[in-house]
């Protein structure tokens, strides 16, 4: 018995063929049989490259920034303290002088 050999596409190779069905009015089908590639490879890469366009929305934050932005709100609010705080500071020492 002979076993298939599983042919290995880089990273690039996957985004130009996606790219290739996504700007064209082909078919997977088609672009498939043009570029030699399996049907169902290409079409699991166009689903996947579909729902990684969808998770990158504008609303949608990825962990480390939704981190990020928890920790530059608690900068912001202790800025907001220390400013607020300074704005006193130098009326109750504007008041002296005069």
């Amino acid at each position: 018995m002979s076993q298939k050999v599983r042919k290995e596409y880089t990273p690039q190779q996957k985004a130009e063929a996606v790219e290739i069905v996504v700007s064209t009015q082909q078919s997977v089908r088609q672009v498939a049989q043009n570029l030699g590639i399996a049907e169902s490879s290409l079409s699991r890469w166009v689903r996947e490259s579909r729902g990684n366009s969808a998770a990158k929305s504008p609303g949608a934050l990825s962990r480390d920034e939704r981190q990020e932005l928890v920790q530059l709100r608690r900068q912001v609010k202790q800025l907001e303290m220390e400013r607020n705080f300074l704005k006193k500071a130098a009326a109750f020492f504007a008041r002296d002088l005069s």
